[in-house]
C-alpha cells in the first residue's frame, strides 16, 4: 500500500491532508501549553493558600502550634506545599519533553514537506512542458501535411492543364516535392517527440511521483507517530509524579492520625491551670437573729475588739476585696467619722492586698507588667518563670561557648604569635564575662521566685481556695474589684467573714511602703456646676454656680458624682447639680474597667 501507486492524480488532495496534519500538530502543541499554564496557575494558588494559613511568626498564632490537632494542620499545610511543587514538575516536565519538542518538530516536518512538494511540482511541470512540446511537433506534423497535400494537387492540376508552360509545371512539381519532404521531416520529429513524451511520461508517473509521494507519506506517517509519542510522554509526566503526590497524602493522613486528644486536653490545663482549689462550701448566715450593722467598717473594729467572730460567708457578693479608698465617699455612706474609718483602715491587713492587686491592676493596664509575673495564677506564674530561667541558661551556655572559642583562638595566638595578638581578645572575653555574671544573677533571681512559686503551690487551705474564688477580682481586675466593693455594699459595711477569708501576713513595713506610693485616681473629665451646692456632710463638697471641676467618678447609680476641685479639696455634689463631660479615651478605659470588673 503506497501512495505513489495509489493515489497518483491525488497531488493536490495530499497537499491539503498533509497542511492539516501540521495543523493538528500545532494543535496539541498549544493545549498542552494551556495545560501548562494551568498547572503553574494552580501550583501558585496552593502555595499561596499554604502561605496564607501558615503561623505568623512571634505572635499568638505560633503558641497554638503547640497542640497536635493544629501541629497536625500545619503538616498539612507544608505537604501542600510540596503537593504544589508536584505541579510545578509537571508543567516543566511537558514544557521541556513535549511543547520544546513538538515545536522543533514541526518547524522541521515544513520544511521537509515543503521540499516534497517542491519536487512534486517541478515534476509535474516537466511533464507538462514535456506534452506542450508533444502537442507543438504534432501540430507542425499535421500542418505540414496539409500543406504537402495542397501542394500536389496544385501540381496535379497544373500538370493537367493544357494552356500551362512546361516551366510552370516543373515549378509545381518541385514545389510539392518540397512539401512532402517538409511533411516527412515533421513526421520524423513528431515521432521522435512522441517517444520521448511518452518515456518522460512513463518516468513520472512510474518513478517520479512514486517516489515523491513514498517520501510523503513517510513525512506523515513520523508526524502521526510523534504526536502518539508525545500522548504517552503526557500521561507518563502525570504518572512520574503520582508517587510523590501519594507520599504527600500520606503524610497528611499520618499527621491526622497523629492528633491525640487526650494531649491536647492535658496542654489546655498547662495553660490555663491557676494553682487554686475550688472554693469550699458557704456557711449558713442566720439573718433571724436582730443584727446591727453599721455602714462604717466600724463594725469591723468593733468585732475585733469584742474578740467575737461573725458567721462567715462567701460569694463574689460578699466575698470581695474591701476597697481601698483614700477620699471621702458618698453621703449615704456617712454614717460614721472619716477619721475613724481612715483609722480603721490603716490597721486592716486585708486592705494591703488590695492595695497591692490594686496597683498591680494599674500597672497591667498601662501594659508594663511585673518582672516576677506576679500578675499570674501560680500555676502560669511558674511556667513563665520555668520558660524564663531556660531561655537564660541558654544565653549563657552561648555566651560560654562564645568565651571558649575565644580562650581556645588566645591559645593559638600565644603559641603561633603571626596568626595574630593574643592581647586582642582579651577585651571580648572580659566582656562576656560580665555578661555571663550578670546572666547568672538574672537566673538566680528567677529561680528564687520560682522556688517560692513552687513552695506555694502544694497548700490547700482554706485561704488558697478563697483566693481562688476571687482571683480574678484580687488580680487581673484589681482596680474593678475595689470599686465594684462600694457598689455592691450600698451601706459600706465591712464584715469580719471578709477580714478573715483575705488576710495576709504583710509586713506593716511593706503596706507603708505600697501607702507612701499611692496616686490620686485619675480624672475622667470635667464638669461645670449649674447650681450652687453647700456641702453640709462629711464626703460632699461645696460648689458655686459656673464653676468648672475635675471628674473623677461618675455616679453610679445613687445620684452622687465624685469630683476634685485641686490635689487637696474632692468630694461629692449631687448629679443632677453638675453639667459632665467625659473624656472619651479615659471613659472607654474607665467602662472597660467597670466590665472587667463585673
Amino acid at each position: 500500500m503506497s501512495w505513489g501507486t495509489e493515489l497518483w492524480d491525488q497531488f493536490d488532495n495530499l497537499e491539503k491532508h498533509t497542511q492539516w496534519g501540521i495543523d493538528v500538530l500545532e494543535k496539541y502543541i498549544k493545549f498542552v501549553k494551556e495545560r501548562t499554564e494551568i498547572e503553574l496557575s494552580y501550583a501558585k494558588q496552593l502555595r499561596n493558600l499554604s502561605k496564607k494559613y501558615q503561623p505568623k511568626k512571634n505572635s499568638k498564632e505560633e503558641e497554638e502550634y503547640r497542640y497536635t490537632s493544629t501541629r497536625a494542620f500545619l503538616a498539612t499545610l507544608n505537604e501542600m506545599n510540596d503537593y504544589a511543587g508536584q505541579h510545578e514538575v509537571i508543567s516543566e516536565n511537558m514544557t521541556s519533553l513535549i511543547t520544546g519538542e513538538l515545536t522543533r518538530y514541526v518547524q522541521e516536518l515544513k520544511q521537509e514537506r515543503k521540499s516534497h512538494f517542491h519536487d512534486g511540482r517541478k515534476a509535474q511541470q516537466h511533464i507538462e512542458t514535456c506534452w506542450k512540446q508533444l502537442e507543438a511537433s504534432k501540430r507542425r506534423f499535421e500542418r505540414d501535411c496539409k500543406e504537402a497535400d495542397r501542394a500536389q494537387q496544385y501540381f496535379e492540376k497544373m500538370d493537367a492543364d493544357i494552356n500551362v508552360t512546361k516551366a510552370d509545371v516543373e515549378k509545381a512539381r518541385q514545389q510539392a516535392q518540397l512539401r512532402h519532404q517538409m511533411a516527412e521531416d515533421s513526421k520524423a520529429e513528431y515521432s521522435s517527440t512522441l517517444q520521448k513524451f511518452n518515456s518522460e511520461q512513463h518516468d513520472h508517473y512510474y518513478t517520479h511521483i512514486p517516489n515523491i509521494f513514498q517520501k510523503i507519506q513517510e513525512m506523515e506517517e513520523r508526524r502521526i507517530v510523534r504526536i502518539g509519542e508525545s500522548m504517552k510522554t503526557f500521561a507518563e509526566v502525570d504518572r512520574q509524579v503520582i508517587p510523590i503526590i501519594g507520599k504527600c497524602l500520606d503524610e497528611i493522613t499520618k499527621a491526622a492520625e497523629s492528633i491525640d486528644h487526650k494531649n491536647d486536653s492535658q496542654l489546655v490545663i498547662e495553660a490555663f491551670k491557676s494553682g487554686f482549689e475550688p472554693p469550699g462550701d458557704i456557711d449558713f448566715e442566720d439573718f433571724t437573729q436582730p443584727m446591727k450593722r453599721t455602714v462604717s467598717e466600724s463594725s469591723l473594729s468593733n468585732s475585733r475588739g469584742d474578740g467575737k467572730s461573725e458567721p462567715k460567708f462567701g460569694g463574689k457578693s460578699k466575698g470581695k476585696l474591701w476597697p481601698f479608698i483614700k477620699k471621702n465617699k458618698s453621703p449615704k455612706q456617712q454614717k460614721e467619722p472619716l477619721s475613724h474609718r481612715f483609722n480603721e483602715f490603716m490597721t486592716s491587713k486585708p486592705k494591703i492586698h488590695c492595695f497591692r492587686s490594686l496597683k498591680r491592676g494599674l500597672s497591667l493596664k498601662l501594659g508594663a507588667g511585673p518582672e516576677d509575673f506576679s500578675n499570674l495564677p501560680p500555676e502560669q506564674r511558674r511556667k513563665k518563670l520555668q520558660q524564663k530561667v531556660d531561655e537564660l541558661n541558654k544565653d549563657i551556655q552561648k555566651e560560654m561557648d562564645q568565651r571558649d572559642a575565644l580562650t581556645k583562638m588566645k591559645d593559638v595566638y600565644i603559641k603561633n604569635p603571626q596568626m595574630g595578638d593574643a592581647a586582642s581578645v582579651d577585651h571580648r572575653l572580659a566582656e562576656l564575662g560580665q555578661n555571663i555574671e550578670k546572666l547568672r544573677l538574672e537566673v538566680q533571681k528567677f529561680e528564687g521566685w520560682l522556688a517560692e512559686v513552687e513552695g506555694r503551690l502544694p497548700m490547700r487551705t482554706e485561704q488558697a481556695r478563697r483566693q481562688s474564688g476571687l482571683y480574678e477580682a484580687q488580680n487581673t481586675s484589681a482596680v474593678n474589684s475595689c470599686a465594684q466593693d462600694r457598689e455592691s455594699s450600698p451601706d459600706g459595711s465591712y464584715t469580719e467573714e471578709q477580714s478573715q477569708e483575705t488576710e495576709m501576713k504583710v509586713p506593716a513595713t511593706d503596706f507603708d511602703d505600697e501607702f507612701d506610693d499611692e496616686e490620686p485616681l485619675p480624672t475622667i473629665g470635667t464638669c461645670k456646676a449649674l447650681y450652687t451646692f453647700e456641702g453640709q456632710n462629711e464626703g460632699t463638697i461645696s460648689v458655686a454656680e459656673g464653676e468648672m471641676l475635675y471628674v473623677i467618678e461618675e455616679d453610679k447609680g445613687d445620684g452622687w458624682t465624685r469630683i476634685r476641685r485641686n490635689e487637696d479639696e474632692e468630694g461629692y455634689v449631687p448629679t443632677s447639680y453638675v453639667e459632665v463631660y467625659l473624656d472619651k479615651n479615659a471613659k472607654d478605659v474607665y467602662k472597660s474597667l467597670q466590665k472587667i470588673s463585673e
